[in-house]
C-alpha cells in the first residue's frame, strides 16, 4: 500500500506542478496581482507537500513507522491549504465576468492567474490528493501491511 500511496502522491505532485507553472507564468506572483491566491498560500502548500513527499520516500526506503506518521501529519495542513485554495478558485472559475474578460493568448488585466487552470487538472489533483491522504493514513495504521 505504501507504493500505491507513493504513486498517487507523485501523480498529485505532477498536477500541482502544472498548476504552479500556470499560476507563475500567468503573473500570479507579479504586481499588479489579481490572483485570489496569496503567494504564501501557494508556496506553503507546495513546500509542505514536497517535505511530506520526501518523508514518504524515506519511509518507503527505511520502513520506519514514525516516518509514515510524520508524513501523514505533514499532509494534514497540506490538505487544509488545498481546500482553502479550492474554495478561492471555485468562484473565480464560475465567474462569467472573468470568463468574458479572459484572454486566451495571455493574461488580461484583472484576470486572476488561477482562472487559467484546466478543470481536469484541478479535479485530478484533488482526487489524487484525497486518495493519497487515505492511503498514507491506512499505511501508517498498518492496514494491508506485510
Amino acid at each position: 500500500m505504501e507504493i500505491a500511496a507513493l504513486i498517487t502522491w507523485l501523480v498529485t505532485a505532477v498536477g500541482g506542478i502544472v498548476m504552479l507553472g500556470i499560476w507563475i507564468s500567468r503573473g500570479g506572483n507579479r504586481p499588479p496581482r489579481s490572483s485570489k491566491f496569496p503567494p504564501g498560500l501557494i508556496f506553503g502548500h507546495f513546500a509542505l507537500a514536497a517535505i511530506g513527499l520526501v518523508l514518504w520516500i524515506i519511509y518507503v526506503a527505511a520502513d520506519n513507522e514514525a516516518l509514515a506518521w510524520a508524513a501523514f501529519v505533514v499532509l494534514l495542513p497540506v490538505a487544509l491549504l488545498g481546500f482553502g485554495m479550492l474554495a478561492r478558485w471555485l468562484p473565480t472559475y464560475r465567474s462569467s465576468a472573468v470568463v468574458a474578460a479572459a484572454d486566451t493568448a495571455g493574461s488580461a488585466p484583472g484576470v486572476p492567474a488561477e482562472r487559467h487552470f484546466p478543470v481536469a487538472v484541478v479535479a485530478g489533483h484533488g482526487l489524487f490528493a484525497v486518495t493519497t491522504v487515505v492511503l498514507v493514513l491506512l499505511t501508517a495504521l498498518g492496514v494491508g501491511g506485510s
